[in-house]
């Protein structure tokens, strides 16, 4: 099966600023990909070059098997992109907005899928309303729909969920969760590492313009072997044998680090013997965030 993207040893450079550095990346038809990193790291500036806004310094990619420069045609129609900027026309209502970017892909009886599109996204009570009068919060729905309006196989998202509301995120991952499940495949830059984790099936990192590390998302999970324990103690203190271990001090609670589960036993004995009571004890698995931390202090 053809790739849904495939990049291979792209690097831009920008004068003597160099955002991309051979970066090569495959992703499958119909996955969840994340693609993760700082501010300044190339996400976008990789995303620009898959939509035909950057022109590669080297190196090539395709979109379902098109070259984004010598077969444009075919791999803008075959990607929607939702950009980071809030882009908008402002002489158009939104369904004017979405009627027209249907027409751009040459598809005159869109009607139906724009109107469901609208609906999904919570838009259909403001499809008669001038794109000025928008929300900013409501303009990025806009955008999320125009990417959609001619259902392209490949969708990538760029801070969807920047400035939003919780009740739009919500909406927007159960749609996007949708085309999902009926075989588009989403490729999703954002800075909740919450949803990256609940979301994508496999994930890049990258630092710099160079990929740092690219594994499913479990298998990034479990490079960190240690846990954590959240203690609320009485009376409230330490003893010098624990204070090394800790990570995080709150009003009436601590956070340890521990190396592995087997140190739990330890630590709460150390804490008896001490003659300290444990009121409260919780013990947490690292999320994708601090993953995400140490991999890019070790990068």
């Amino acid at each position: 099966m053809v790739p849904a993207i495939q990049i291979e040893q792209v690097s831009k450079n920008y004068g003597g600023i160099r955002a991309l550095d051979a970066v090569s990346l495959t992703i499958g038809q119909g996955e969840f990909f994340g693609l993760l990193g700082p501010n300044g790291a190339g996400k976008t500036t990789l995303i620009n070059v898959l939509a035909g806004l950057v022109l590669a310094s080297s190196g090539s990619a395709r979109v379902l098997g098109h070259d984004v420069v010598a077969d444009y045609r075919s791999a803008r129609r075959a990607l929607g992109v939702v950009p980071q900027e809030l882009v908008f026309d402002p002489f158009f209502t939104v369904r004017e907005a979405l009627v027209f970017q249907s027409g751009y892909f040459g598809l005159r009886d869109n009607r139906g899928w724009i109107e469901e599109v609208m609906h999904n996204l919570d838009l259909s009570d403001r499809a008669t309303t001038n794109m000025r009068a928008l929300s900013g919060g409501m303009k990025r729905r806009v955008l999320v729909a125009q990417a959609l309006v001619h259902k392209p196989p490949v969708i990538v998202l760029d801070e969807p969920t920047a400035g939003v509301d919780v009740e739009l995120r919500q909406a927007l991952w159960q749609f996007i969760r949708r085309l999902n499940r009926d075989g588009h495949t989403i490729v999703l830059t954002t800075h909740y590492l919450e949803e990256a984790e609940a979301l994508c099936g496999r994930i890049a990192m990258l630092k710099q313009g160079r990929i740092v590390a690219l594994d499913s998302t479990q298998n990034l999970l479990r490079l960190h072997s240690g846990c954590y324990l959240e203690l609320r103690l009485q009376p409230d203190r330490l003893p010098e044998s624990l204070a090394a271990l800790v990570t995080l001090r709150r009003e009436g609670g601590y956070r340890l680090a521990l190396r592995d589960y087997t140190e739990v036993e330890s630590v709460i004995a150390g804490l008896r013997s001490a003659g300290i009571a444990i009121q409260e004890l919780e013990v947490l698995q690292p999320d994708l965030e601090e993953i995400f931390v140490q991999i890019m202090h070790k990068a």
